[in-house]
């Protein structure tokens, strides 16, 4: 977790982030193919801790500033609405959890997902103050709120299918995170599928508790950079992600900071902050064989539920999907 980070680990990840950098050319004027870019466009969230960091310390901006190249920064509410900017082309890099970007793409969102900024802990289920539920298959019958086609929605549908479960056997109530979190404030809801800040916020500030809560179903947050981006510019794409590592090393160094730019931008308390941090692991950036199992394991069980086409090759979505070619190792 990123307050038990030691001090040997972070200098493992300096040392780790110099070989980055130079075998991928960080601090180069390295030159994008295809047509000149002047301007690249990024989503900023609070579920990216990694990403505020780096909008808020202007260390792409630095890096592409000789080549002529500004950075345009978007604001995104959820990995749903991500995906959205990715499809529609009014972003470039777009940050969304595991699952979510593995369903865009087989709904033929064309995307790659190429770093990892985080594994959050906080996506899961919760109930009001005073509610009895004690385990998803409680949940039959029960409105149940959720933002469709972000990873707590698949959390939501992996954790009922493990009681024999699907959607179809809820209420689900289709609210952006911020309203859903609202909804079971209000007792709308019997149930909402929540990710932090906004589940700490509903801890602290509503009395509300968490009772699905499985390790099996912790996601990973993923980059996602366009797929006709990645083609034209691949060198580009390279010094995204040094600029990311560059910010996800000196989050680890600076945690004081990382709290302060997530308090500014969700305006939240620090105490809710200290908690989501708390449920973020930043010591991993690149995609590997856990975050490609995961991913894998989703997209069955989603099919095994019948929310994925049986007829859709998951295996080939995934290899789709995944691309390592931008880390310095392609591993």
């Amino acid at each position: 977790m990123l307050s038990s980070i030691n001090r040997r680990t972070l200098v493992a990840g300096i040392a780790a982030f110099a070989t980055f950098a130079a075998v991928i050319g960080f601090g180069t004027t390295a030159l994008a193919q295809g047509k000149p870019v002047k301007q690249i466009t990024l989503d900023y969230a609070t579920y990216n801790p990694v990403g505020l960091v780096l909008k808020e310390k202007g260390f792409l901006e630095e890096e592409l500033a000789a080549d002529g190249i500004s950075v345009r920064w978007v604001q995104t509410l959820g990995s749903n609405k991500a995906l959205e900017f990715l499809n529609a082309g009014s972003i470039d890099f777009g940050s969304t959890y595991a699952a979510a970007a593995l369903v865009g793409r087989i709904n033929g969102n064309p995307i790659k997902s190429v770093y990892v900024y985080t594994r959050p802990t906080g996506v899961a289920l919760l109930k009001p103050a005073g509610s009895t539920l004690a385990s998803a298959a409680e949940l039959k019958g029960k409105r149940v709120a959720v933002t469709r086609g972000t990873d707590p929605h698949i959390f939501l549908i992996r954790a009922l299918a493990k009681h024999g479960l699907n959607e179809k056997d809820i209420q689900s109530v289709l609210l952006q995170h911020g309203d859903g979190r609202l909804a079971l404030a209000r007792g709308d809801v019997d149930a909402w599928a929540g990710l932090d800040p906004l589940t700490a916020a509903a801890e602290i500030e509503n009395g509300a508790q968490i009772f699905v809560d499985d390790p099996e179903l912790s996601t990973w947050g993923f980059l996602n950079v366009r797929e006709a981006f990645a083609q034209e510019h691949p060198e580009l794409v390279k010094r995204v992600l040094a600029a990311y590592e560059r910010a996800r090393l000196y989050s680890l160094e600076h945690p004081d900071e990382v709290a302060t730019a997530l308090v500014a931008l969700a305006r939240l308390p620090e105490n809710i902050i200290a908690r989501q941090l708390q449920r973020e692991d930043l010591s991993q950036s690149r995609i590997g064989a856990a975050q490609r199992t995961f991913v894998l394991e989703a997209g069955q069980s989603l099919q095994a539920a019948g929310v994925v086409d049986a007829k859709v090759d998951i295996v080939a979505v995934v290899d789709e999907l995944i691309d390592t070619r931008f880390t310095n190792d392609g591993n």
